[in-house]
This record gives C-alpha cells, structure tokens and sequence, in this order.
C-alpha cells in the first residue's frame, strides 16, 4: 500500500469515527430496557432507538426540549441512592406532567390540573396510550406543582416503578432523548 493509500484509509476511518460520535451524540442512540417498570408497553430488556434530535436543537437554539405529555422519554436521574442506586442512571418512563401543571394522585390515579383543564383530567384515560385499555392503579399521595423547565414522569407499570412519585420532578436538562422505535426483539418491533 502506497503512502497515498495509507492517508486515504486512514481518513476515511477517522470520518467515519467523527460521523458515528457525532450521530450518537446529537442525532440518535440505542437503549436498553432495565426492569418492569415500563410493562406492558416495554418488556425487560427490549432494545430501543432513542431520538435525541429535537433535545440537541433545544439546546443549539437556547430553550428547552419540553416533550409531548404521554411521550416516552429516556434520561438521566441522579436522586436514587436512597434507593439502593448510587450515581447517575438513564431511567425511561412517560410524561405525565408539562411544565406550569399540577399533579395530584386522587383515588388511585394520576390527576393533572393546568389552565386548560382547571378541574383536572386523569392523562391514562384521555391520552389513550394504554393499548389494553387497563387503567394503571397509582399508589402514593401526591400533590405537586412543576416549575417552569419541570416535567412530572412516571412508569406504566406503576407498583414497580421508581418515578417522580419518589425522587420528584425532572429537569428538562436532564432528557437524553425520546423513544423512537423499539427494535428487539424482532417480534415486538414498533414505532412510537
């Protein structure tokens, strides 16, 4: 090989390693699913894409990535070594709550009061996510108002799920991306 060709090669490797970073950086990456707090939507070790596209042109643009209410989102929380997790964790669960909203859990289920709806409305009934048309039960008491850049998230699963019923709201800082596709297993494969 020619030293033309070594130097041709080794650009072509190197763009490709600078196009894979960025690609996983700001454009998509994969994620695993870690325990039942998601099921029936998403099983125990279900492989997914999550789309961090919109997040990266939040932050390019100086505002915040504020998600759709029901969407499912993957990101970072650091407030679970009272929970047997020390360190920080890529969690994934459902928005529940937007920003300026009010969260209240009244018998046995999630009740969200905002501007729009000042008697409140239960998202799991009105958002029509739930596939199986089985209503989750939600445990705790519960009342809690989001701040401006605070999105209230909570697992399907909701007798398993560690969520902001325990460590509290999120930061709209703190969102990696939101689910995209699952792609594994092969049987299960879904766009969200």
């Amino acid at each position: 090989m020619t030293k033309k060709e070594s130097l041709s090669l080794l650009n072509v490797v190197l763009i490709s390693v600078i196009s894979v970073l960025l690609l996983v950086s700001f454009v998509f990456r994969s994620y695993q699913v870690d325990g039942p707090s998601m099921e029936s939507t998403l099983q125990n070790n279900d492989l997914l894409v999550i789309w961090k596209v919109p997040r990266t042109w939040a932050r390019i643009t100086g505002n915040d990535y504020i998600p759709k209410r029901g969407d499912i989102i993957v990101f970072n929380e650091d407030k679970l070594a009272p929970y047997g997790q020390p360190g920080t964790k890529a969690l994934i669960k459902r928005v529940i709550g937007l920003p300026g909203d009010r969260v209240e859990i009244v018998s046995g289920h999630y009740l969200v009061i905002n501007k729009s709806n000042p008697n409140g409305f239960d998202p799991d009934k009105t958002l029509g996510y739930d596939k199986n048309n089985q209503i989750p039960y939600t445990t705790g008491n519960l009342d809690v108002s989001l701040g401006k850049n605070q999105l209230f998230v909570s697992g399907d699963n909701r007798s398993v799920s560690l969520d902001s019923r325990a460590f509290g709201p999120i930061n709209t800082n703190q969102i990696i991306g939101k689910l995209a596709i699952r792609f594994w297993p092969g049987s299960k494969v879904e766009i969200f």
